[in-house]
């Protein structure tokens, strides 16, 4: 909820309040995200909607701390990010958020196993308790026996399902998505976003997603649609 722009509830574990990012291109500024307020909460799927240079990937760029705003602020998990160091920032990231891309980002000589593991080789996870979340994580996205393919091996669904499995290995309580569906036809998109959502009935992860996907928008607990980097809608899905 909000009141006069200012978000009040203590209870979202993302929020923006005035958030804006200004970009100055050839003399010119550039309003990629415009007082953008906002609340995001636990064991949701929130998706974040609007057209290409809408501002959407900025704003999940802000949230995730990757990047600064010119204006307002990001809390997440009720701490402020404009109050912490890179260093706290990072451990942040590493402790908390994953991050599923529309590349995939799989690392190209690794294995899907050995890439499901790379952020718990990051956290120094010991060996056994690190190859038991890979084997599990692998298990839940249906690719146990796929656990010693390269990505090019792999089908661009049983990449990203590789991604999920990366993300959901990494324990975190926020995943942060961009364009999970992007590069994949629709059928496979659909099995993707079931997945997803199961993140979130199953493993009570807060998911949140940018997309212009309508699969995502209908599927999402609540939209957030963004036009010229304001803020100009938000819709519930109804019980």
């Amino acid at each position: 909820m909000s009141i006069n722009g200012k978000v009040t509830t203590t209870d979202a574990v993302i929020r923006t309040e005035n958030l804006t990012r200004v970009y100055h291109l050839e003399g010119e500024d550039i309003r990629a995200v415009n007082s953008v307020s906002l609340a995001i909460y636990p064991r949701q799927m929130t998706a974040i909607v609007g057209r290409s240079g809408s501002g959407k990937t900025t704003l999940l760029n802000l949230i995730a701390g990757l990047d600064e705003p010119t204006e307002g602020e990001v809390w997440i998990m009720n701490q402020s990010l404009r109050t912490m160091d890179e260093r706290a920032r990072l451990a942040l990231r590493r402790e908390r958020l994953s991050f599923i891309f529309q590349s995939f980002g799989l690392l190209p000589l690794l294995t899907a196993a050995e890439n499901v593991g790379v952020p718990l080789r990051m956290r120094g996870v010991p060996s056994a308790e690190r190859e038991a979340r890979v084997r599990e994580a692998l298990e839940w996205v249906g690719l146990a026996r796929r656990a010693r393919h390269r990505p090019y091996e792999l089908s661009g669904g049983e990449q990203q399902r590789v991604a999920i499995a990366r993300a959901l290995a990494a324990q975190p309580q926020i995943v942060l998505a961009d364009e999970p569906t992007g590069q994949l036809d629709s059928q496979t998109g659909r099995r993707i976003l079931e997945l997803l959502r199961r993140l979130v009935t199953e493993r009570g992860i807060t998911l949140v997603v940018v997309s212009h996907d309508p699969m995502v928008m209908a599927e999402a607990d609540v939209v957030h649609e963004l036009r010229d980097g304001k803020l100009v809608e938000t819709r519930y899905k109804l019980a």
